[in-house]
């Protein structure tokens, strides 16, 4: 076996795929032989880390089950939407995420509150940032679930672990005094280790009312409304202005 081959084999049964491809690559053009050892090499270390980051990014974006593929440099900033393109510049770094703040997003159905969330769980997957979302009924379903079949313990841990958890459309489904305990053992780790996204058709206001503790309430209300940025998104249905481009164009 020549040494390029033995080469190939090992670096086959080390799993750097990609580079054993990037050298047999190599071997094919002969252009490339002019290089220097260390030029060469440089070149197989680059093709590997970047497939290995690029596998990274994919296996993020496929675990935070996002529901949209968006991303924040199609966001349309027009001026009846009350969306600033400076406050969406800054929260676009997620800073706040690594300083374990949070993010509110308010406004009434369909003017694009998910689709914004999405767009900043792009983001953070982006920055190699795990990130979780989950419809809030979904996830009090889950809770509930799990509280019946022993894994409460494992589903507190997989909220606990994102950098970033997405709850949306709070305010809607059967938020009750077992779930909002849970709720508040989540958040309250979640305040020393991540970042919240909330996405609700109600004003912050009225969240207090969603709860039958009011104690409960207070604890989980305090840790979350008051280390939030507020976006507050307004004007037309974007399902209904979609719906009407697609009708003027056919």
């Amino acid at each position: 076996m020549s040494i390029a081959n033995r080469t190939l084999t090992q670096l086959r049964a080390l799993r750097l795929t990609t580079m054993a491809e990037a050298y047999e690559n190599q071997l094919q053009q002969p252009k490339l032989h002019e290089f220097g050892f260390d030029e060469r090499l440089a070149m197989l270390v680059d093709q590997e880390q970047n497939e290995r980051e690029s596998r990274k990014l994919k296996r993020l974006i496929r675990d935070a089950a996002l529901p949209d593929r968006a991303s924040l440099e199609d966001i349309e900033f027009r001026p009846d939407r009350g969306l600033e393109k400076q406050i969406v510049a800054n929260l676009s770094s997620c800073e706040w995420i690594k300083r374990q703040l949070n993010v509110i997003i308010l406004g009434a159905t369909g003017v694009g509150k998910t689709w914004l969330a999405s767009a900043f769980g792009n983001q953070a997957c982006r920055l190699r940032l795990p990130v979780m979302f989950y419809r809030a009924s979904d996830l009090y379903e889950a809770i509930s679930t799990s509280s019946l079949d022993g894994s409460l313990a494992k589903l507190k841990v997989s909220l606990e672990r994102p950098s970033l958890l997405i709850i949306d459309d709070f305010g809607l489904g059967n938020l009750t005094s077992p779930i909002s305990q849970v709720l508040l053992d989540v958040i309250d780790h979640r305040v020393r280790t991540g970042s919240l996204l909330i996405t609700s058709q109600y004003p912050t206001t009225q969240w207090h009312d969603f709860f039958p503790d009011k104690t409960l309430a207070d604890a989980i209300l305090d840790r979350v409304v008051h280390q939030s940025h507020c976006l507050t998104l307004k004007g037309e249905s974007m399902r209904k202005l979609n719906a009407r481009k697609r009708l003027e164009e056919a």
